[in-house]
């Protein structure tokens, strides 16, 4: 029985991993292939080829995003840009939501930002308790009155095994200790709950970022 128990695990750990990356996979090619449909209709691939291609919606969402990164990096691009921006900042509601998406995406794919950059272990939900999260940045806005940014960083806790949900917290600096691991490999340890274990340190650990200026609301 013991044979058999161990056998079965063994094929779980095999396959589990295995049908959820093909699933995630096959959902994001799903997805993407359903931006085919603002094509115009004699342009649909089942047009002109006969049978859907899976795959190619993934070849065209790519495509669009670089034409549009190569049309936003030129001058008059960088303006109509601008000019959109102004649109829906004069929209009451759609102001509020897209102000809000727009920060959190310049934060998180800016080259110039910090996010996510650095993986730090902080005690939490209590003292004596340790986890895993990732520098955000350091407190700002009004927060900064409180919370000294020379002495707080921002940190992201993600919860297991999903790591899109989290908690935002503010710690001292002195209290956090930085991981030599990489982001990826912090959140990989995160999500496989403790049982993926990098396999070594890759250099060793910078001092945190620097206490950025706080922006006064």
């Amino acid at each position: 029985m013991n044979a058999l128990r161990k056998w079965l695990l063994s094929g779980l750990l095999v396959l589990v991993p295995l049908i959820i990356t093909l699933w995630v996979l096959d959902w994001v090619v799903s997805t993407l292939d359903q931006t085919l449909q603002i094509l115009p209709e004699a342009w649909q691939p089942e047009r002109w080829a006969g049978m859907h291609i899976p795959g190619l919606g993934v070849l065209f969402a790519l495509g669009v995003l670089l034409l549009i990164g190569a049309l936003a990096s030129n001058i008059i691009g960088y303006k109509l840009v601008n000019w959109w921006h102004a649109l829906l900042h004069r929209i009451p509601v759609v102001r509020s939501i897209y102000s809000g998406v727009k920060q959190v995406s310049d934060t998180l794919f800016s080259e110039k930002g910090n996010a996510f950059r650095t993986a730090v272990l902080l005690q939490w939900p209590r003292e004596g308790v340790w986890t895993i999260g990732f520098v955000t940045g350091a407190p700002g806005g009004d927060v900064a009155r409180y919370l000294n940014p020379q002495d707080f960083i921002s940190i992201f806790v993600p919860t297991t095994p999903n790591p899109t949900g989290g908690y935002f917290v503010m710690a001292r600096r002195s209290e956090c200790v930085e991981l030599a691991m990489s982001v990826d490999e912090a959140l990989t340890y995160v999500i496989s709950m403790g049982v993926i274990v990098p396999a070594g340190h890759k250099g060793t650990p910078s001092s945190l970022p620097p206490a950025s200026q706080p922006t006064q609301l």
